[in-house]
C-alpha cells in the first residue's frame, strides 16, 4: 500500500466507517511447504557452491520463521552449522524477538565455544540478520551495512540507497568503491520504493537497507531479507579471507547517541535546530538532517508519539556529545 492508501485507510478506523464481519467467514489457509525450499534455492543461486566449506558459524533465529531456513541454508553452503532457539515458537522461550546485545549473550557463548567465524541471530519474522564476530563482540548494525556494503559493491558502480538516519560509514565505502549515496525517509518501503524508481530510471542500483540489519539486494529481491544476508556474510569472509573482527576493527570508529525529546511543538523544535546550525548543510527528506564534515545529526518526529528523535552522530565521543548537547540546549524551551 501506497501513503495515500494507507492515511485512508487510517481515516476509515478513526471515523469508524466499517463494518465488521466475523473471522470464520475469512480469507483461506494453504500449506505451501515446498516455498522453504524455493526460499532457500533462490539465495544459494547467488553464490559459489560450497563457498563456506570449513568454516564454522552459530545460529539463532530466535524461535522464529528463520528456524526454517537459516541452518539449513548455512549447512548447504558448506559450513558447520550449531543453532540454539532453532525451533520455531511463537512464545519466544528463549530471548525476545528482537536481537539486542543482551539477549544474544547466548549466541556470543556459543560462538566462542564452538570457535565459529561468527554468530548470527534473526529477529521475529526474520527479514533482518544481526552478528556477533569470531570474538564474541556484538557487531552494531551500521558497521555491518557498511562491511557487506563495501563487499557487494566492490567492482561494480550505482548508488547504495539509505535512509536519513544511517551512519557516516555509508559515505565512506561509497566514496571507496565509486559509488553514490541517494537518502531517503526512515523506513525499508521508501529505501525500497527508490531502489525501484532509480532503476526505472535507468540508473543502476547496487545497493540498500537500513543500519538496523535490514538489508535489500537488487539482484535478488527488493524486501530486506535476514537469509540472504547471512549467506552474504559467509561469501564475504570467503573472499576476504580474514576474521570478521578484524574486518569490523578497520573500520572508521565513528561515535553514534540518540535521545528522546518529549515535545508538543515537534516541528518548531525541527525548525529549532535547522535555524540553530546555520553553516550545516541541511536535508529536509525526514525531519532534517544537517552535517559538517563528518559530523551530523537527524532531528525527526515520530509518527506515532508526541516525541522527536535525535540522532547524532561524529569521529569521536566528546564531538558527538558537544553535538548533542547544543542540540538539547537549543530546544529547552520548546520541550515538554
Amino acid at each position: 500500500m501506497g501513503d495515500a492508501e494507507v492515511i485512508a485507510l487510517e481515516g476509515r478506523l478513526v471515523r469508524e466507517e466499517y463494518t465488521l464481519a466475523g473471522w470464520r467467514g475469512l480469507g483461506a489457509e494453504r500449506a505451501a511447504p515446498e516455498l522453504v525450499e524455493r526460499y532457500i534455492d533462490g539465495i544459494l543461486e547467488h553464490f559459489p557452491e560450497e563457498v563456506g566449506a570449513g568454516m564454522t558459524v552459530a545460529v539463532d533465529p530466535g524461535s522464529g520463521p528463520a528456524a526454517l531456513t537459516t541452518p539449513d541454508l548455512l549447512s548447504r553452503m558448506g559450513c558447520k552449522v550449531h543453532a540454539i532457539n532453532a525451533q520455531p515458537d511463537g512464545t519466544f522461550p528463549g530471548r525476545m524477538p528482537e536481537p539486542t546485545v543482551d539477549g544474544l549473550k547466548a549466541l556470543a557463548e556459543l560462538v566462542l565455544e564452538t570457535g565459529a567465524a561468527f554468530g548470527v541471530a534473526h529477529d521475529g519474522d526474520a527479514d533482518r540478520a544481526v552478528f556477533v564476530d569470531d570474538r564474541g563482540r556484538f557487531v552494531e548494525e551500521n558497521r555491518e551495512f557498511a562491511l557487506i556494503a563495501r563487499h557487494v559493491c566492490g567492482g561494480r558502480q550505482g548508488v547504495i540507497v539509505t535512509p536519513v538516519s544511517t551512519s557516516q560509514l555509508i559515505e565512506d565505502v561509497a566514496a571507496a568503491t565509486g559509488c553514490t549515496v541517494r537518502y531517503t525517509r526512515v523506513g525499508s518501503i521508501y529505501v525500497a520504493r527508490t531502489m525501484l524508481g532509480l532503476i526505472a530510471a535507468g540508473i543502476p542500483v547496487a545497493f540498500g537497507g537500513e543500519g538496523n540489519g535490514g538489508l535489500i539486494y537488487p539482484d535478488h529481491q527488493f524486501c530486506r531479507d535476514g537469509g540472504m544476508t547471512a549467506a552474504m556474510m559467509i561469501g564475504m569472509l570467503a573472499e576476504a579471507g580474514r576474521p570478521l573482527s578484524a574486518l569490523v576493527d578497520e573500520l572508521p570508529p565513528y561515535h553514534f547517541i540518540s535521545k528522546r525529546i518529549h515535545t508538543q511543538r515537534p516541528d518548531e523544535v525541527i525548525a529549532a535546530v535547522e535555524a540553530a546550525f546555520p553553516d550545516f548543510s541541511a536535508d529536509r527528506t525526514d525531519g532534517v538532517r544537517i552535517a559538517k564534515g563528518k559530523t551530523w545529526a537527524l532531528v525527526r518526529r515520530s509518527g506515532t508519539e508526541p516525541i522527536v528523535r535525535v540522532m547524532v552522530e561524529a569521529e569521536d565521543r566528546p564531538s558527538a556529545e558537544a553535538m548533542r548537547d547544543a542540540i538539547l540546549e537549543r530546544v529547552a524551551p520548546l520541550i515538554v
